[in-house]
This record gives C-alpha cells, structure tokens and sequence, in this order.
C-alpha cells in the first residue's frame, strides 16, 4: 500500500499533463478554424503532435540517463509549456506546428520518465496493481482532456494560459514526492525491423490502429465542426469515443486469448468497417446518434494495437520483448504522423464523410492482409497473455513485458 501511494505523484502529475497537452488538440481545431486556416493547415498540427511525440520517445531515455528523473521531467514540461503559451503570439499554422512538435516531445518525454519511475519501483507482487493504476489514470486523464475543449474559449490567450498553468502544475507533485529517485535505466534499442521479422501482421496492425487513433483525435474536431456541432458537444463527441475504446479492452482481451488473434484482427476491423458506415450513415439523426456512433467507433478500433502488439509477442522470445514493443511504437508512431494530415486534406477536398471512407479503406486493406497471411503463414501454438498495450513511449514494454510470460487463458 504504501508503495501504491508514492506512485500518487506519479500519476497526479501525469493527469494534470494530460489534460494540458490533451487538451491543446481539439482547442487548435477549434482556434486555427476561427482564424481562417485551412483544413489541411489544422491537419498539419496533429501531425506535427506526432513528430514531437516521436523525437521524444527517441530523445527521452538518453536525457533520463544523463540527468536524472526529476530534471528530465520539468524540460520536458518546460518545452511543453513553451509551445502551449505561445500560441496567441504568434498566429501562423507553421509557427503552431513548431509549438505542437513541443508539446508532443513533452507528452512522450513525462511517459518516458514516468514509466522509467514505475518500472524501477514495481516488484512482480505489485505490477499488476500499479499497471491497473496506471491504465486508469491514463484513461481518466485521456476522457478529461476531451472534455476540456467545452469551457475554453477557441483562439483566446486565456484558453492557452490555463492550459500552460496545468502543464507547470504537473511539475509540483513529481518534484516535491520524498520518494527517491530509482537509478537511470538502459535504454532500449530501437529495431523497427523487428517488429515486421516477428510479425509483418502486426505492424500492419499497429499502423492502421495509428491511421484510427490519431486521424479521429486530431481531426475530429474537424468532423464535429463540418456537422455544425458546439465546441461542448465536440468534447463530448471525442470524450464516447474514448469511453468505447475503455469498454472494448476487457472483452475483446478475453477473445484474443481464446481464438486465434489473425481472425480477431479480421473481425475487428469488420466491424470497424461497419462502425464508419454507421457514423456516415446516421450523422443526419441527432446528437445522440453522433456520440453513439463515436463509441462504436472507440469500441471496434481502439483495441487493435493491443491485439497485434499480442500477436507480435506470440513469436519473440523473453529478451526480445523489450525492443519489439519499442519497435512496434516506431511503427504506430510514423503511421500517427502521415494520418491526421491526410485525413485533413481528404475532408477538405471531398467533405467530412472522406474521413471515415478513408479509414474503411485502410481497415479493408488490413483485412485482405490478415486473410493472406492465414493463407501462408503459420499458426502459433504457445500464446502470451493478451495486455492492453499503452501507446506512449518506447519504453512501455519494461512494464509489461513480464506480464506477457503468463500463458494466454484457454
């Protein structure tokens, strides 16, 4: 328990960065709008996110080593703030994206340290209690962020300053714990060329889950505008979208250990397939019908990574977990990257419902992937433990490697 509670720091701090950076996605949507930019300039900003977030999965570990947990923690929540703070003084969607590749580096560099912290202090007795933590103060921290965008006020300095204040408010909590700092850990390698020798299925996976996660969250907005929805009503149209991809985990875990994990990919991305053709199909029938859809949409692409990630881990050995969860980030990290830009451009040239045609699409090319490598592939016989897969830094698989030595329930 009393190890339990020294993590409280932790995880305080990272809810207050999560509703800071969090929130700075939709509010951009919201303000580049407002001030005149175009849809695919607002798409640049999402990606831009992911580029920062790249660098600093990437960049994190080696500062972590060099200065410590604490130090590395308040630059990156320094470059955080910088990017947040000076959106209002400088109104220009390639300056923006300079501030968002900021705020990504701040997101993935606190996981980093956050995670490098946990791993440290966890003991086998105590990992799935501070993983089950941990997966819920990410969750809670994710749904408030969504919702933030309802009370702040688009394109105003007021907006970006309390948004600032959160993000130097999650400095207090981790600088000022007693707990002491645990030694640096070393950092992965970085092989994306695993990932695909264990599993090419996988990384197919991983960056269609990328095209889903990130098109929606950063473009979204977009969407929710283009329907004539309220800044609230947005909020709560992202927030059902995340509530869904919570609700999924548990369930389709259990079906993941149970058949064989090509097949669940197929059927989720079926129904994935049949969740965007409910969105276009009853965007006309209400607000409530939007927010249903939305977490029907959650509810059939949120648990992808976790399912491939699983699949990639069925055919890697014990020492090789490390660095295959890191390598299948890589690969989520760069499909993140290209989607919501891409997402941005076809909505502009073709309307809202190009978004969730094109995410038919490359749900359908993973399933025509999926059936080609039943056909030549092999089957696994020994299965790891289906986890729900955290997607915020490179080191994400310290915490959960171990975790997939347990055998797969039958």
């Amino acid at each position: 328990m009393r190890m339990m509670i020294s993590f409280a720091a932790l995880f305080f701090s990272l809810v207050l960065l999560q509703l800071s950076s969090g929130g700075v996605g939709p509010l951009d949507v919201l303000s580049g709008t407002q001030l005149g930019f175009s849809r695919q300039e607002i798409g640049m900003l999402g990606s831009a996110h992911f580029v920062g977030f790249f660098i600093g999965c990437w960049f994190a570990p080696r500062l972590l080593g060099s200065v410590g947990h604490s130090r590395a923690f308040a630059a990156f929540t320094a470059a955080g703030s910088i990017g947040l703070i000076a959106h209002m003084m400088i109104i220009n969607p390639y300056a923006w994206a300079l501030m968002r590749v900021a705020s990504g580096l701040c997101i993935a560099g606190c996981y980093t340290v956050v995670e490098a912290w946990l791993q440290a202090k966890v003991t086998n007795e105590t990992r799935g209690r501070a993983m089950g933590s941990y997966r819920m103060v990410d969750m809670m921290g994710s749904l408030c962020a969504q919702g933030i965008i309802g009370i702040l006020a688009p394109a105003d300095y007021i907006s970006y300053n309390i948004l600032t204040i959160l993000c130097c408010a999650a400095l207090l909590p981790i600088t000022l714990t007693k707990a002491t700092q645990p030694d640096t850990p070393a950092s992965p390698r970085l092989r994306p060329g695993l990932a695909y020798a264990r599993s090419p299925l996988a990384v197919a996976g991983v960056i269609v889950a990328a095209l889903s996660s990130a098109s929606f969250r950063m473009v979204g907005p977009i969407y929710g505008q283009e329907m004539n929805l309220s800044p609230s009503q947005i909020a709560w149209f992202l927030a059902a979208f995340v509530v869904g991809g919570a609700l999924a985990q548990i369930p389709v875990g259990l079906i993941a250990d149970k058949y064989d994990r090509r097949k669940v990919l197929v059927w989720m991305s079926v129904a994935a397939i049949a969740s965007c053709g409910v969105t276009v199909f009853t965007a006309q029938w209400g607000i409530t019908a939007m927010f249903l859809s939305s977490a029907l949409f959650g509810l059939t692409t949120f648990p992808i990574f976790s399912v491939a990630a699983a699949h990639a881990h069925d055919f890697a050995t014990s020492e090789e977990r490390v660095e295959l969860s890191a390598a299948l980030m890589f690969w989520f990290a760069l499909g993140a990257i290209a989607a919501p830009y891409g997402s941005a451009w076809l909505i502009e040239q073709f309307g809202p419902k190009a978004l969730f045609y094109m995410l038919a699409a490359g749900h359908s090319v993973l399933i025509v992937f999926s059936v080609l490598r039943m056909r030549s592939g092999r089957a696994v016989h020994s299965r790891t433990r289906y986890i729900t897969s955290l997607r915020t830094s490179f080191l994400t698989g310290r915490l959960t490697g171990r975790s997939r030595e347990k055998p797969a329930r039958k």
